[in-house]
């Protein structure tokens, strides 16, 4: 073989052992590539335990199923101060990224939602939404005490000097309520990067290294996002109740109604309809209490409220244990939840008026119909009158309320035709004496037609 030959031979079989061990070098590579996956988590509406219980478990499956990053979209008012304190440790603690996006376009990271992104692994915006606002305030809408604006601040400040990120806008938006766009956010060093879409983010993010995991135990990822399959963690129908049942208000107003509707039952026993209506909202309403903080003191008024109420309806006077118990409502509407939660006073008065109004219309009624004559019954047929149609021995038939029944006369046997009147019972037989038959009109019952 000529010795040209030859050495193309060799240059070729070189050729092909480089890109055997090029393509066997880029498969594991590849595979990773193929096989990344981000679990994707929604935050909307307040932030509630609900939502901080939510996210705890997504990042306990992101981390057990390992998925390349937990990724949270977010459009939130704010919520409760405890619970956001509760996710931003959660995240600090996490060993594996956290993406917290602003989306979709219009969405808002406002108060609470301004903490969690600021203390995300990476904070990202879509162009047109805004951050900031983080002004704490109490129950009723205002402005909480300095205080807790100085621990608020603080909390804030550290979140934004653990990321890198602008403290004196950490500072100012809890100070002065400062609120910034998406790109004044970019370009102050609040957030890491602006994307249109969440496709766009996670190929920006490929291969940017990012600090996971506790002080003591910290290390560096690499993103491997491009192209990565997104996986949903949902929140479930049981969560969205939860959710939705996290309100002062409406927990306020299930515990308070649900009591009244108990006790109009109570007052006035019928189908029932009223009673379960009233179990119901009960248990609406202590599935609201489990989700929040609320103080024993609270519930413990709320309670005396209701044993107020079942008096009146059980002692119907002048109203004191009616109005007892709507003082008692509105105590327990106040002193009920913990922290910054409160029922706002545009529910709490009218729910305990109400409620306490109808608790003496409830004992109204009550004491009505325990005064009135019965219509059923063994009272029902006193002083009715008939006309004996068949007699046997001492004793006769008549027709009263659509049955047959057997009366003994109280002082001298019943005969055929014997107009009479029902004065008592004895078993299953109606003792009654003698009637005058009505003058001025025909009864069918009377006669038993």
């Amino acid at each position: 073989m000529p010795r040209s030959c030859l050495r193309s031979l060799v240059r070729r079989v070189i050729q092909v052992l480089l890109v055997t061990l090029g393509c066997l070098l880029a498969a594991p590579a590849m595979s990773a590539a193929q096989s990344s996956t981000v679990l994707l988590t929604r935050v909307e509406g307040t932030i509630t335990p609900v939502v901080a219980d939510h996210i705890e478990e997504g990042l306990r499956i992101a981390e057990r199923e390992r998925h390349a990053a937990l990724l949270v979209e977010t459009d939130t008012p704010g919520g409760l101060l405890q619970s956001t304190r509760e996710i931003v440790k959660d995240v600090f603690a996490s060993g594996i990224p956290v993406i917290v996006y602003v989306a979709p376009s219009g969405a808002r990271a406002a108060s609470a939602g301004a903490y969690i992104t600021l203390s995300a692994h990476v904070a990202a915006m879509a162009p047109g939404t805004h951050i900031g606002a983080g002004t704490p305030v109490s129950g009723q809408g205002e402005e909480a005490s300095d205080k807790v604006i100085n621990d608020a601040v603080a909390f804030a400040v550290s979140i934004a000097e653990q990321r890198g990120r602008n403290t004196d806008f950490a500072r100012d938006m809890v100070r002065d309520g400062t609120a910034v766009s998406d790109q004044e956010a970019l370009r102050t060093d609040v957030v890491d990067l602006v994307a249109p879409s969440r496709d766009a983010l996670l190929t920006e993010l490929d291969g940017r290294r990012v600090t996971v995991g506790p002080a003591d135990a910290e290390r560096q990822v690499v993103l491997q996002t491009a192209g990565a399959r997104v996986v949903e963690h949902h929140l479930g129908f049981f969560g969205e109740l939860r959710q939705l049942l996290a309100s002062p208000e409406l927990a306020f107003l299930f515990l308070s109604i649900g009591t009244l509707a108990v006790i109009y039952e109570l007052a006035g026993p019928g189908m029932g309809f009223a009673g379960i209506t009233g179990a119901i909202l009960l248990v609406l309403g202590f599935v609201a209490l489990s989700v929040l903080p609320f103080n024993v003191a609270g519930l413990l008024l709320l309670g005396l409220a209701a044993a107020l109420f079942v008096a009146e309806v059980l002692t119907p006077g002048v109203g004191i244990f009616a109005a007892g118990g709507t003082v008692s409502l509105v105590l327990a509407g106040v002193l009920l939840f913990r922290g910054e939660l409160g029922v706002d006073p545009a529910v709490l008065w009218p729910t305990a008026v109400v409620v306490g109004g109808g608790s003496v219309l409830a004992g109204r009624l009550a004491w009505r119909a325990r005064r009135a004559p019965a219509t059923t019954g063994h009272e029902g047929l006193l002083g009715r009158q008939a006309v004996v149609r068949r007699v046997d021995g001492g004793t006769g038939q008549v027709l009263l309320e659509g049955a047959w029944w057997t009366v003994l006369g109280r002082k001298s046997p019943v005969t055929e035709g014997q107009h009479i009147r029902v004065v008592d019972r004895d078993g299953l037989r109606l003792i009654v004496e003698n009637a005058e038959p009505p003058e001025d009109r025909h009864n069918p019952q009377e006669d038993g037609s």
